[in-house]
């Protein structure tokens, strides 16, 4: 099978480039060589099934960040019969130099010139002809957003598979990679000789809406109301989704489910209905708000927008050792921390990439927001409702900062913050469904396996021994919390409560149908039931420490696997579950000492 690897620098559309040949056959794979997982999909191309493998996009293939050694140690491990370069137009200039440095590996190459649109609106013509002449290389322009100029691209790369030139050898490109020779040269005459660029570019819109977006005092104020007004909108369109999925699980559970394990013995159907079933029932009734949020992030980060967000907090984050990037992926982690973690790959510093990990986990996600609303509207009024909730996100973020400003010293960063502003754009439909879609796909398949393992573990829990009444005092369950209640008594979450926080452990949206096994009550029996058992400074302390302590088991489970060690994982685990009480405690006792 012929392999080919697709190459570019961020932000060029190489993503876009791979879904639209791709279309839905992506798949994630390891490769020898390297420690983290590729996209890639079989193609048909030159009448071959050729290996369509979407490396990481990367400034200089001479560079030591995570992906530049990724994209060295793919091409040092692994034989390529074609590398497709994707560059963008408008800024040909300024990449010009990563096709040197692959050229001069030896191996079969087409460059694509994406963003041909912005290119020409710019004023920038570039001879393609005479460039690839001189490069000894097919040269062409595409639109990979529109699909402009990709049958051409793909014939050439036709034409290349087709002539059975053999596969790179790694061990040589190995050898080769070691040598810098006069690239910069090259590229100045290159840009010389073939492309012309006006001194101003023609198209200046772009700078009109930063004047307004990027102001000095209204900046951040607009971004977080378009952030606000984003999230609103998520909630708003995805609970009535949710609620629909929610009952049609259901209904599916109870007119076919039940009359089919009726006859079961009772271990078997509780395990399959009451463990498994209920537990990929609460994943998947989370989905339509999961989707809507990629959907919705989507749009924002290919529009430009968030790397503008970037460079408004940029000068404040810094003061906390972190940069404006991890304010971008603090922001993510508020719908969602798993691909808020995934996102820090941008940053080449590890020691800015753990910081960051560090703090995301203390982001007020999707799925503690559930737990809040639920408890707010159990123990406080509609006029105090707001005022809590807005209180939960301050809380938040307090906490993340002061993560940041204690740990910097120990996570020292000495990477320049370079950020480049890309020109505004809009994805089109078919871009904001892939996207949205792989992204779903990506969070069911590593959410869904830790659900249903915790599940398991949680009705075991709560049903043995047989003899006592399942989730009572007596289960297994009910003496973890009195095990506990040393140490929680004193910030007011009393065993029942604690029972609910383990569960929490595994996944934050199991909490609520803890606390409704626990009571024995659904809906708004259970919240006037929780209103009868704990006040209001109960209920808060509670919330506060389901705010701070340790996330979901896929978050913990992608920070180990982001930073590559378990003794960070540990770390942020005793770190959250430390600051959680702490916070819990002073208010709690604060509260009490005050005659709440």
């Amino acid at each position: 099978m012929k392999r080919i690897a697709l190459l570019g620098m961020p932000n060029t559309g190489k993503s876009t480039l791979f879904n639209r040949i791709s279309g839905a056959s992506a798949r994630v794979g390891n490769w020898p060589g390297i420690t983290v997982d590729l996209m890639s999909a079989k193609i048909l191309i030159g009448g071959h099934i050729a290996e369509l493998i979407d490396l990481p996009g990367i400034y200089d293939l001479h560079g030591f960040s995570d992906d530049e050694q990724v994209v060295r140690h793919f091409l040092s491990n692994n034989a390529v019969d074609l590398v497709i370069v994707l560059l963008n137009s408008s800024q040909i200039d300024r990449q010009l130099s990563l096709v040197l440095q692959i050229k001069k590996l030896g191996l079969p190459i087409v460059l694509a010139l994406n963003m041909a649109d912005e290119a020409k609106s710019a004023g920038i013509t570039i001879d393609t002809e005479n460039m690839a002449k001189a490069l000894r290389i097919p040269v062409i322009q595409i639109s990979a957003k529109y699909g402009d100029g990709l049958p051409k691209a793909l014939q050439e790369a036709s034409k290349l598979i087709n002539q059975g030139l053999p596969a790179s050898n790694p061990e040589s490109i190995g050898l080769l990679l070691q040598e810098d020779s006069q690239i910069e040269h090259e590229m100045e005459l290159l840009i010389q000789h073939h492309v012309q660029i006006p001194a101003t570019l023609n198209d200046n819109t772009t700078d009109k809406i930063d004047r307004i977006l990027l102001h000095k005092w209204l900046g951040l104020p607009i971004f977080f109301a378009a952030m606000f007004i984003l999230f609103q909108f998520i909630f708003t369109a995805g609970k009535p989704l949710q609620d629909g999925l929610a009952w049609a699980l259901n209904t599916f559970r109870s007119g076919l489910l039940d009359p089919l394990f009726h006859s079961s013995p009772a271990w078997l159907s509780g395990l399959l209905l009451d463990g498994v079933y209920n537990g990929v029932a609460t994943v998947a009734a989370f989905v339509p708000i999961i989707i809507l949020f990629f959907l919705v992030m989507s749009i924002v980060e290919d529009s430009g927008y968030l790397s503008r967000a970037a460079f408004l907090m940029d000068a404040i984050m810094a003061k906390m050792g972190l940069d404006g990037r991890g304010f971008v992926m603090m922001l993510m982690g508020f719908g969602c921390n798993v691909p808020a973690l995934m996102g820090t790959r941008i940053m080449r510093s590890r020691p800015m990439r753990l910081l960051t990990m560090l703090v995301i986990p203390l982001s007020l996600c999707s799925a503690r927001l559930q737990v809040f609303i639920f408890i707010i509207a159990a123990l406080f009024t509609a006029k105090q409702a707001p005022i809590i909730l807005f209180a939960l996100y301050v809380m938040s973020f307090l906490t993340m900062f002061l993560t940041a400003v204690l740990f910097q010293a120990k996570y020292k960063n000495a990477e320049p913050f370079i950020l480049e502003l890309p020109p505004y754009r809009f994805p089109t439909l078919r871009q904001i469904i892939l996207r949205g879609w792989q992204e779903v796909k990506h969070f069911l398949n590593r959410a869904t396996k830790f659900i249903v393992i915790g599940v398991v573990l949680v009705w075991a829990m709560t049903h043995f021994p047989t003899d006592v009444p399942p989730a009572s005092i007596g289960t297994l369950a009910g003496q973890v919390g009195l095990l506990f209640a040393p140490i929680l008594d004193p910030i007011g979450i009393n065993s029942q409560l604690a029972i609910a926080l383990i569960f929490g452990f595994v996944a934050k949206e199991i909490v609520v149908g803890a606390l409704a096994v626990i009571y024995g009550l659904q809906g708004d029996a259970l919240m006037a039931q929780m209103a009868m058992q704990i006040d209001w400074v109960q209920a808060m302390s509670f919330m506060l420490f389901t705010l701070i302590y340790t996330p979901c088991l896929s978050t913990i489970a992608t920070l180990k696997t982001e930073a590559k060690s378990t003794a960070f994982m540990w770390l942020s685990i005793a770190w959250s579950l430390g600051l959680a009480w702490v916070v819990s405690f002073v208010f709690y006792q604060s509260a009490r000492a005050l005659g709440y």
